[in-house]
């Protein structure tokens, strides 16, 4: 993990980050648990589904872009939470099988009026497949700490 402070989120930059791998099993599991429709339960209906197989829901995706976005993007000496997302989609289903690649572009990033020693940064947000589509998309704003002024030495 990289240690990033506010002041490393530069306006324009582009960046990948990580991959993660989609499990049928997982796929499955996940959407027994929390989105139990056809199409991500049985892969036998989902093959005569509208996707013409097993995909995962948008949902678990989120939670894999998450996934990478914790551990490769946000930084433990930095982040400090979330207000939301906005712009939220899912442009491409993801199968069982796919690998998926974060990638971010830093679209705004200013410091807190109210509280200078934070930032407010905008972050726009894909998930790429191993065939370069995009699948998923939406805007992050998070809270990310300036770094400490160090001290006169």
């Amino acid at each position: 993990m990289i240690e990033r402070y506010f002041e490393d989120y530069v306006p324009g930059t582009t960046s990948e980050h990580g991959t993660v791998q989609v499990a049928e099993t997982e796929v499955v599991e996940f959407g027994r648990r929390f989105d139990p429709q056809p199409f991500h339960v049985d892969a036998e209906a989902a093959a005569a589904g509208p996707f013409g197989g097993l995909i995962a829901s948008g949902w678990h995706t989120c939670a894999l872009m998450m996934r990478l976005l914790a551990e490769e993007y946000l930084s433990p000496v930095s982040s400090l939470g979330s207000p939301g997302v906005d712009q939220l989609r899912w442009i491409l289903p993801v199968r069982p099988g796919d690998e998926l690649t974060l990638r971010t572009t830093v679209e705004d990033a200013r410091i807190s009026r109210s509280k200078p020693d934070r930032g407010i940064l905008q972050t726009r947000i894909e998930l790429v497949n191993q065939a370069g589509d995009v699948v998923l998309r939406l805007v992050a704003t998070n809270l990310v700490r300036a770094r400490p002024d160090t001290p006169a030495g």
